[in-house]
Parts: structure tokens; C-alpha cells; sequence
């Protein structure tokens, strides 16, 4: 009964935030303007990186773009003892997430309002999960040919530079559903790729390159979903 309240709930919000979405003005450093998310939403992802950093107690993870929270609670399961982080631009979510959070009462879970990790530490984090995130919907369909002025590829290079700042060595990015390709940006050099999805786990994106065109022929389909902090 409990999960078809907690769905329920859910399907309200969706229908809301759709409707919002309409009438809203872009908030400033937004990327995905719809909020959809849902518990344990990438298991397979979830997973790997347990299995790869481990459940040690010191860990420290980002979700960036948390949405209203699910990703955060849900990483609990997979990570027990680590301090886990959710920050979204949107401060309507912050507010979601902060109120399941005093009902809940997790323990070493934070949640803040912002467009970017400009403030936080630098190599503080062993893990920033950034899924569907650094895309917009609204490219999906549109058939543009290029994706300014919704994103340009320089601001998605910045972010994705400034999360590398925020990792350890050996620390996990992980990155699912975006318009732009994480090897084309400045400090990929600096990460080994250490998971490409199955076709199947994949999000059917549409890609931009550098100077912001469409990417060619049949719809790109970049696998590497998991990089690791040289």
C-alpha cells in the first residue's frame, strides 16, 4: 500500500511539474528543464560503482541534479555508511528533498540548492553520479540541428572540468543521457574509461560535438558511462 501511495505521489508531481515546466521561466545554470526521476532508477549503474569503490565508511558522494531525491535515498542501499550529497538548481526539489529528509531522518545525507559544484572542495568526493542531467529534453524531438542557444558545448566542458576538480584520484564520474560526449571534453585525458553500457541500459541521446552541431547519420550511440580519476 505504502508503494502505491509513494507512486501515486509521484504521478501527481510528474503531471505538475510538466504543467509548471510551461509556464516557468528557465532557471539560470539549468540544463534538464523536467524533473522526472524514480527510485533505484539505474540498478545496473548503481551496482558497478559499489563494486568497484567499495562500501568503506569514509566515502563521500555527490548526486548532481537530484531531482527530488530518489537517487539519494537510493544510493543508500548500495552505499550504507557513506555520507551522500544531492544538489539540484531547481530549489523547489531542494525543498522535497529536505522534507522526506526530516520524515525519514537518514543519516549523513545533505541536500542544497545549485547550478554548479563551483562550491564545493576539491578532491573531496569518491563518486559524482550525474545522470540525465547535462541534457534537455526538448533536443530529443525537435530535430535541431544545432543545440545552442538551449546548451553550448563549452559550459557542458566547464562543468564536467569542475567535477574532475571535485574528485580524488581513483574517484568515479558517472555520466548517463547527455547532448555532448564526456571524450571530446578538455580533461578526458585525465580519466580511464571503466564501463560502457549495454545498448539496452542506453538512452536513445542526441549528440552534439564541439562547436555544437547535430552529430551525423544514424543517432550516436556513446557507450562509456563510467570514468575513473587518473
Amino acid at each position: 500500500m505504502k508503494g502505491v501511495v509513494h507512486r501515486a505521489r509521484h504521478a501527481i508531481w510528474d503531471v505538475y511539474n510538466s504543467l509548471y515546466r510551461r509556464v516557468r521561466r528557465p532557471l539560470r545554470g539549468e540544463y534538464q528543464p523536467y524533473s522526472y526521476t524514480r527510485p533505484n532508477r539505474y540498478p545496473w549503474l548503481f551496482e558497478f560503482a559499489a563494486m568497484r569503490i567499495g562500501s568503506r565508511p569514509d566515502l563521500s558522494i555527490l548526486s548532481f541534479g537530484c531531482s527530488r531525491g530518489d537517487e539519494v535515498f537510493s544510493l543508500r542501499k548500495y552505499f550504507p555508511s557513506a555520507a551522500l550529497k544531492g544538489i539540484d538548481v531547481n530549489p523547489r526539489n531542494i525543498a522535497r528533498c529536505l522534507a522526506r529528509a526530516r520524515a525519514e531522518k537518514p543519516a549523513n545525507m545533505m541536500f542544497a540548492a545549485a547550478a554548479t559544484t563551483e562550491g564545493e572542495a576539491t578532491s573531496v568526493y569518491d563518486a559524482i553520479f550525474c545522470l540525465a542531467v547535462l541534457c534537455n529534453g526538448d533536443l530529443t524531438t525537435s530535430g535541431a540541428e544545432r543545440c545552442d542557444p538551449l546548451l553550448d558545448f563549452e559550459r557542458f566542458d566547464r562543468m564536467i572540468g569542475d567535477f574532475a576538480r571535485c574528485l580524488k584520484p581513483g574517484g568515479l564520474l558517472l555520466l548517463h543521457t547527455t547532448n555532448f560526449r564526456f571524450c571530446d571534453t578538455a580533461v578526458a585525458r585525465d580519466f580511464a574509461v571503466v564501463l560502457e553500457a549495454d545498448a539496452k541500459d542506453l538512452a536513445l541521446d542526441v549528440l552534439f560535438d564541439r562547436n555544437n552541431r547535430l552529430m551525423r547519420g544514424e543517432r550516436e550511440r556513446y557507450r562509456a558511462v563510467a570514468f575513473e580519476k587518473r
